[in-house]
């Protein structure tokens, strides 16, 4: 059984994406991001960034003790070799898929998550307006890659669809409020849209972690304490 510690936010989904693409068994174990989860010592342990999603499978191939992983890219390359789908082992097929995953955890979630934060900051902590444009600009420039990279070829990793495609398609979803218009980008809106189409895309995109959560029923003093662990964060000490 795979243990998947998530929220659903577009990190979580590439993960229950390719699992249920996969029909593979998985239980979930929220992980509230917006409440500090991630910060304690027990999901510590298992994802030392304290980021979301970590996994732990606890039937890997060959047995033994369970295997943990973090960082959503790992944890795909990992489910996607136990299964022996979705991720090409010959070398040119491997490499085309490696370097899409590390494009995606290096420019696409990181900028487009720089643009969603410094938007939803607004003017509450002075002018954002250079880093609404700074971000917006590199998203439309993030969505050209991907589009010229999909003018002569179906999947981004070339003819066959892998994870590739599974760890790109949910930071694209909310296209509109990254300030994007993807009629712009004919080549990869056919794909959008084939992906979009996908009972596996549309199971793992459905995936919650429970109830969703009122912000107007925090207190104040809840909210102070959220924002003192969530932003501005700085090292945590090392044990004694």
């Amino acid at each position: 059984m795979i243990d998947l510690h998530y929220w659903p936010t577009p990190n979580g989904k590439k993960v229950t994406i390719l699992l249920e693409e996969l029909g593979m068994p998985y239980r979930i174990v929220p992980c509230n991001i917006g409440r500090g989860d991630q910060f304690t010592d027990g999901f510590l342990k298992i994802g030392p960034n304290n980021r979301m999603p970590a996994m732990v499978d606890h039937e890997p191939v060959g047995g033994g003790p369970a295997i943990s992983l973090f960082e959503s890219g790992a944890i795909m390359m990992y489910l996607a070799e136990k299964a022996g789908r979705f991720y090409p082992q010959d070398l040119r097929g491997r490499h085309e898929v490696n370097q899409w995953l590390i494009w995606q955890m290096a420019n696409q979630g990181p900028k487009l998550g720089e643009r969603g934060h410094f938007f939803r900051l607004g003017e509450t902590r002075g002018d954002q307006s250079y880093a609404v444009r700074r971000f917006t600009d590199e998203a439309n420039r993030l969505y050209g890659v991907m589009n010229n990279r999909l003018y002569d070829r179906p999947y981004l990793a070339g003819d066959t669809y892998t994870i590739a495609d599974m760890i790109c398609y949910p930071w694209t979803v909310n296209w509109q409020g990254q300030g994007q218009d993807i009629s712009e980008f004919k080549y990869f809106k056919r794909w959008f849209d084939e992906l979009g189409a996908r009972p596996g895309v549309q199971r793992g995109l459905a995936v919650t972690a429970g109830p969703a959560e009122d912000p107007a029923t925090l207190s104040e003093a809840e909210k102070e304490r959220r924002a003192k662990i969530l932003y501005n964060q700085r090292a945590r000490p090392a044990p004694a």
